[in-house]
């Protein structure tokens, strides 16, 4: 008789959205949809350019992690693990390019796929599809932001000092 194998039980209870980071790629904070639905996580991104470093297949792409706020903008780049084709929520089907990076909800750190695709009309520039949260955590669809807003400040905390900078400057 063939025994199944015990996958890991989940150790955190999240809520349908959450603020996570995403420091290997130098996002600080970025609000995510936790979306079971979607089986691949998604990043929007506002620019792509493919590029090769030492025979390696690379994407460069541009960032705003916070919804309506055209000023803060992050560029990345990342090794492309493939090119994937992805059903969108209207069923549509994109190719788009897949990468690897860590993904991390409070102390908790794990390496997660995600797609890179305009996101530009959509609410969450993220979303944290099932395959990422599958066996790390459950997700409490009537709560938001289970594991604190404090990454939220992460920008704001940018903004302060860039205008003390620009006060001690002027005297």
């Amino acid at each position: 008789m063939k025994r199944k194998r015990q996958k890991s039980q989940p150790t955190a209870i999240i809520g349908w959205k959450e603020w996570i980071a995403l420091p290997e790629l130098g996002i600080p904070a970025i609000k995510a949809k936790i979306d079971n639905g979607a089986r691949t996580s998604a990043l929007h991104i506002s620019s792509l350019e493919e590029f090769q470093t030492d025979g390696q297949r690379m994407v460069r792409f541009g960032i705003h992690p916070l919804q309506r706020r055209k000023d803060i903008e992050c560029f990345c780049e990342a090794p492309v693990l493939e090119q994937r084709r992805v059903k969108d929520s209207g069923g549509h089907f994109e190719k788009r390019y897949v990468i690897q990076t860590t993904a991390k909800l409070r102390a908790v750190s794990w390496p997660i796929d995600i797609t890179l695709t305009n996101r530009d009309p959509m609410l969450f520039r993220m979303l944290l599809g099932r395959k990422a949260v599958e066996n790390r955590f459950l997700i409490h669809p009537g709560r938001s932001y289970l594991t604190g807003r404090a990454l939220a400040k992460s920008y704001q905390i940018k903004k302060r000092q860039k205008a003390k900078k620009g006060k001690s400057a002027s005297f």
